[in-house]
């Protein structure tokens, strides 16, 4: 059987990425296509050959991909995957668009709708130089969503990470989904029972992650918080920060294990629609403060392996930081956790079985 492998773009290392190099570890024989790459800043494919779309040709996609928004979707239907049998795409956006022959089967792992289409309020919540251009920016975004239905009728099944996401999937684009909660690969995490004096926030730095809540939270209470990752909000947030908080940037996996199995807690203050940084967070053997919806209703338990605020304020996570400071984690039992319930062995399992069973033949996959 000829398989490809699609992801939306590989210029960058987030949730969706780290899943796709799952993907890409398990069918080593796969080709590999996306719109863009960057391999200095994405997953690490080896020498994996990674094809890419017309896009790539452009001065300045790669760097500025967000805004080659409308090529996207003709950039992937170009692409030409007539002679696959299994395509498996992972897509929060455009590579479920490609076309298959007829007798192939399209198998997509939706991180989630198209969310800059179907919530873009919340995604582009004070994106400083989009605020000026929101009419126009609408009246293409009006034209996209339909573009986004149509295509999204092209995979045969779609598998979602979440409860959640399963639901917006029906709701927005009229087709059932599995649900297989994503595993993480245990190996590339560092567990630690000793905790520094720091907390950590570990995301890009884009509207919707709410870093903003994270930020005055601390500034209120002084406690050390590092923050890593980087992306259009990062200026924003520095102005805003007080001496308490540290940016990192873009860090390496080495120190990101570090940083996890150190810190006190990991804080997640966004509606995620599932959230690998939690379960990685459990695989270190550290306690999460989130925001209790999405996701996280799925991966943690609250008092065991972390501590959910109700609303996204700086009050709200305030309170859930100060009751976290007075609990006595068992560090242990947060790593058997993850570990028992988000294995990669568990996770293909599943995964395998529902391709055969799209796929109409017993035991592609053994």
């Amino acid at each position: 059987m000829k398989i490809a492998l699609v992801h939306d773009y590989l210029t960058q290392r987030g949730g969706a990425e780290r899943v796709f190099e799952l993907l890409c570890k398990r069918y080593p024989e796969a080709d590999i296509f996306t719109s863009l790459y960057d391999p200095q800043k994405t997953i690490d494919l080896g020498d994996r050959i990674v094809n890419t779309t017309f896009l790539q040709k452009i001065p300045g996609a790669v760097k500025y991909f967000r805004s080659m928004a409308p090529l996207y979707f003709p950039a992937f239907r170009a692409l030409d995957l007539q002679d696959y049998d299994l395509i498996i795409s992972s897509s929060t956006s455009f590579a479920k668009a490609v076309r298959k022959n007829p007798n192939a089967r399209h198998i997509c792992f939706c991180h989630n709708v198209t969310r800059f289409l179907w919530d873009t309020a919340t995604y582009l919540r004070e994106y400083g130089d989009y605020r000026y251009f929101a009419p126009l920016i609408e009246q293409v975004f009006q034209v996209m969503r339909k573009v986004d239905l149509k295509y999204a009728q092209e995979p045969d099944l779609y598998i979602a990470n979440s409860s959640v996401v399963a639901r917006r999937i029906e709701n927005i684009y009229g087709k059932k989904a599995m649900m297989v909660n994503y595993p993480i690969d245990t190996s590339k995490f560092l567990f630690s029972d000793i905790k520094d004096e720091y907390y950590l926030a570990s995301a890009r730095m884009i509207s919707y992650k709410r870093l903003d809540i994270i930020v005055e939270a601390f500034n209120w209470l002084g406690w050390r918080l590092l923050i890593s990752g980087d992306g259009p909000e990062q200026a924003r947030l520095k102005s805003k920060a007080l001496k308490n908080i540290e940016f990192l940037g873009h860090v390496s996996d080495r120190t990101r294990k570090d940083l996890f199995s150190k810190a006190k807690s990991i804080i997640v203050a966004a509606l995620e629609d599932y959230g690998l940084v939690p379960v990685e967070a459990n695989a270190s053997g550290t306690p999460v403060i989130a925001y209790g919806a999405g996701g996280v209703l799925d991966t943690q338990i609250p008092g065991e392996t972390g501590v959910f605020f109700k609303r996204q304020t700086p009050e709200s996570l305030q309170i859930a930081l100060l009751e976290a400071n007075g609990i006595s984690w068992d560090y242990d039992r947060i790593r058997n956790h993850a570990v028992a319930n988000f294995s990669e062995n568990a996770f293909f399992g599943k995964v395998e079985q529902i391709i055969n069973q799209a796929c109409g033949v017993h035991q592609i996959f053994i």
